[in-house]
């Protein structure tokens, strides 16, 4: 008999075979070779550590790489079975919407609406489907009709992170790019953006690289991780890589999600659930009803996991000298109108501070405030003044090499030998001594933040710092880095204040937390107090943070 025919196999929206690709003058790949494709509907996360070329990859699927930057590529890249060289990058939009890493990459500086409409005006739409379109997509993003007529150029790095997703959702291109889309966004927006990207139902097919997994990791259909050497290492669904391929993660310095850190304290008592937990919720699940004998032998389990990963015992340090205290201070960013009110806040020697709020709260102007960097349009401020690490990385660099900008931050005192040894030592410490002569703007965007971070603290000329978003861009072995750290600095007496979207960093490292919002201070006290308040989160347009749920576990179920 002859044999049914088959159906062909659907065409795959990207598809990357043996891609290579060198940078001028590197001595090796930044990536590859590498095999890697995402199927029709599927939602693809994308992980490696800071350097494992993962923002390259992306970069080379349209043809930005080489085309606008150039490269050696090797290798072949398709998209939806057409080879992507064989258009113009710009060619390919009605095809992939690409959500850059950097927000600025994207916008144009014009008005909300217009960066929203750019695309589809760039596609002759006509003027009612494009209105159509970029109201559509403003409401799904959650930006308010207010918006319309401000300048990207006024808005928060979060806020414009917002709406360049607004524009690349309005493309509705069957294939959506994502670099790093919630680095910059409070909870909630994350949130928001996660639903959106990962809805199943839309047909739509995403590559996705992110760092923030919890909240995310449920909706990936499969997890592709590309090692040191920019080749991949491992690829499989979620729940199999966390727990199978977790001391692989863990020895490359790449996140995993707070479920995969209780699952694996679950498994050495032998209570772990039977599917591997992509939340915490998932792994405490099973044990709901258990048994008192059950539940004395999880209980160390849990217990284990929240030491480790909620407050740090690193003291409270709050009786130190005040370094610096803004009274009745009205606050404003430069050229900008008041978006802080009547603000009354100090910090003191030895406190890590956390300022919490949603995008667009005042969170980065409170910083600048109480580092003495904005003139305060009303009010006083007293201390000493701050050094401020920003949210963008290449706003700090000043030199040519990475060494050359560490011996900048640590000035000319000293014999030359002695400073040349101070800088070895800082590199060293910040994972940076491979880069001493590659230019700051060569680097990764997680080896660019390292490399600000520790411009910032080099030496002791600032008592009082102040981190913006100190994480975006980096790996879990470069996060744990900058607690190390700031643990450090805390102990030798600095005043540090940590601007931060991610409520169990700050759970685990700022005693004391202020939210902004409503345009001044809506909270202060322990940040453990604070994040355990559900209406002041919602309030506030923050979340709970990951490890909550076994938190409450904890306290709900007795000690036997």
């Amino acid at each position: 008999m002859p044999s049914e025919p088959r159906a062909p196999e659907p065409i795959r929206p990207a598809h990357w075979q043996q891609l290579s690709i060198r940078y001028p003058f590197a001595d090796r790949p930044a990536v590859g070779p590498v095999d890697l494709s995402v199927e029709p509907g599927e939602r693809v996360l994308l992980l490696g550590p800071s350097g494992s070329g993962k923002s390259t990859l992306l970069l080379s699927l349209t043809g930005l790489i080489p085309h606008s930057i150039p490269a050696v590529v090797e290798g072949s890249v398709r998209l939806f079975g057409v080879p992507a060289d064989a258009r113009k990058p710009s060619a390919w939009a009605t095809t992939v919407a690409q959500f850059f890493q950097d927000a600025d990459q994207t916008l144009c500086g014009m008005r909300v609406e217009d960066e929203i409409a750019f695309a589809l005006e760039n596609r002759a739409l006509p003027e009612d489907v494009i209105l159509r379109k970029v109201a559509e997509a403003m409401r799904r993003v959650g930006l308010p009709e207010a918006w319309r007529r401000r300048r990207t150029t006024t808005l928060s790095g979060g806020e414009k992170q917002l709406v360049a997703l607004a524009a690349a959702l309005a493309q509705e291109a069957p294939l959506f790019v994502a670099d790093e889309p919630t680095a910059h966004l409070a909870p909630e927006a994350a949130g928001r953006l996660h639903r959106l990207l990962m809805n199943a139902g839309e047909g739509r097919s995403v590559l996705i690289v992110d760092h923030r997994l919890d909240g995310l990791i449920a909706a990936v259909d499969r997890v592709a991780v590309l090692g040191r050497d920019g080749t991949i290492v491992a690829a499989g669904p979620p729940g199999a890589i966390f727990r199978k391929k977790r001391d692989l993660l863990d020895r490359l310095g790449i996140w995993r999600p707070l479920a995969s850190f209780l699952d694996a304290e679950l498994e050495k008592v032998g209570l772990a659930p039977a599917d591997p937990p992509l939340s915490v919720d998932d792994a405490l699940r099973h044990l709901a009803g258990a048994p008192p004998e059950v539940v004395r032998k999880a209980r160390p389990a849990i217990a284990a996991f929240v030491a480790a990963h909620a407050a740090r015992p690193h003291g409270d340090r709050a009786g130190g000298a005040t370094v610096a205290r803004l009274e009745a201070a009205d606050c404003a960013p430069f050229l900008g109108p008041t978006v802080l009110h009547d603000v009354t806040l100090d910090i003191r020697a030895g406190e890590i501070l956390g300022i919490l709020g949603a995008n667009g709260a005042g969170k980065s102007t409170l910083g600048a405030s109480l580092a003495g960097l904005l003139k305060l349009k009303r009010g006083r401020r007293e201390g000493a003044p701050g050094g401020i690490a920003f949210q963008k990385p290449e706003h700090q660099f000043v030199a040519g090499t990475v060494q050359e900008e560490i011996a900048t931050s640590l000035g000319g005192s000293g014999a030359r030998a002695d400073q040349a040894r101070q800088v070895e030592g800082i590199l060293a410490a910040w994972d940076l001594a491979g880069f001493r002569d590659r230019h700051p703007f060569e680097l990764s965007q997680g080896q660019k933040r390292r490399l600000a971070l520790a411009a910032l603290t080099a030496g002791d000329r600032w008592p009082l710092l102040i981190l913006d978003e100190p994480l975006a861009g980096l790996d879990a072995h470069g996060a744990a880095m900058v607690a190390q750290h700031v643990e450090a600095l805390s102990r030798s007496g600095r005043a540090i204040a940590i601007v931060t979207h991610d409520m169990d960093f700050a759970l685990s490292l700022c005693t004391r937390s202020v939210i902004v919002g409503d345009g001044g201070i809506i909270a202060e006290g322990p940040t453990a107090q604070l994040l355990s308040q559900p209406s002041l989160l919602k309030r506030a347009g923050l979340a709970e943070p990951a490890i909550a749920p076994a938190m409450c576990w904890l306290d709900r179920v007795p000690a036997c």
